[in-house]
């Protein structure tokens, strides 16, 4: 007589608990003082950086691409230092989403609020073009007040617990949260003269994409906002963030709307976003998240960077 074989653990059950734990220990995390928590999930960040992994890789071929200036003991310090910046985003993600309020907003400068007020006061809506820095989830608690009503674009998490806990966090701070493609309430949004937060900085592919130079290397990047902001004429307004020291101080920068945007030229629109954002990332270089693959996906001739090198007979 033969017995059923054991059922094996379920991977969305062993998902779930990772994303407990993980939560667990963010909660836990945010008890200490704040610089303390910068400064032991940067040793975190540069201890993983030692390894040999993919994301390590990652980094590495978009910084040599990105700054080819540098020295290849320059680039090796750079890749430690995302990492330690990497690490530090555990810390300002979890401020984000468990600390205290007040003590965020005590460390947080704004750099061009007035920009934002002018904007919302054409009643055509505001899109803040935002980018990928590792520090972004630290700044909702300063963005909200200067927001009568705000939205913001993002994209699902595979993992289930992270995503419904990043969605609860958030929706502290976001009147209402779009999924990245759901274009048309992000028009009825603007209609309405929310403030709706963007960052369409990563790769890109279909219809609303171009090849776009990013740090003068192509890349597939998305000219969607150019449509959005031509049938919207909402104002399209360059948003950053970074992180001075170990948490001393934190910079949210509210650009002056693009000249002449949208100019009718979708690539020309996105490279001219792209520009800017190159000249804040020299700022603070080690804070833009480098372990996307930025230039994948591009058509040929441009191979793909990351793939190991053929060996030739």
């Amino acid at each position: 007589m033969s017995s059923d074989p054991p059922k094996p653990v379920k991977f969305a059950r062993l998902r779930r608990a990772f994303g407990w734990f993980a939560v667990f220990l963010m909660r836990s995390l945010v008890l200490l003082p704040l610089r303390w928590q910068i400064v032991l999930c940067k040793a975190v960040g540069r201890t993983v950086a030692l390894f040999p992994t993919s994301r390590r890789h990652v980094a590495a071929v978009n910084i040599a691409a990105c700054f080819p200036e540098l020295s290849e003991a320059q680039r090796r310090h750079l890749v430690g230092d995302h990492f330690a910046a990497i690490g530090a985003s555990i810390a300002e993600l979890a401020m984000g989403w468990f600390g205290d309020e007040d003590v965020i907003r005590r460390r947080i400068r704004i750099e061009g609020a007035e920009h934002l007020r002018a904007a919302q006061a054409r009643g055509k809506g505001t899109i803040l073009f935002a980018a990928h820095f590792t520090s972004l989830e630290f700044f909702w608690v300063a963005l909200r007040p200067l927001c009568p009503r705000a939205s913001g674009m993002y994209k699902w998490q595979k993992n289930p617990v992270m995503n419904e806990v990043m969605n609860r966090a958030r929706s502290r701070y976001f009147d209402e949260l779009l999924v990245r493609d759901n274009v048309r309430r992000m028009l009825r949004n603007l209609a309405d003269n929310y403030v709706v937060w963007y960052a369409s900085d990563q790769r890109a592919v279909g219809k609303n994409s171009a090849l776009v130079p990013f740090f003068g290397v192509p890349a597939m990047t998305s000219t969607a906002i150019s449509r959005i902001a031509r049938v919207s004429d909402a104002a399209v307004l360059p948003f950053y963030v970074r992180r001075v020291g170990n948490g001393d101080e934190y910079v949210m920068t509210i650009q002056a709307p693009v000249p002449g945007f949208p100019s009718g030229d979708d690539a020309r629109d996105a490279r001219e976003l792209l520009e800017r954002l190159e000249s804040y990332i020299r700022l603070c270089p080690e804070q833009y998240f480098w372990t996307h693959k930025r230039f994948k996906g591009r058509p040929a001739p441009w191979p793909d960077p990351y793939e190991p090198a053929r060996q030739t007979a």
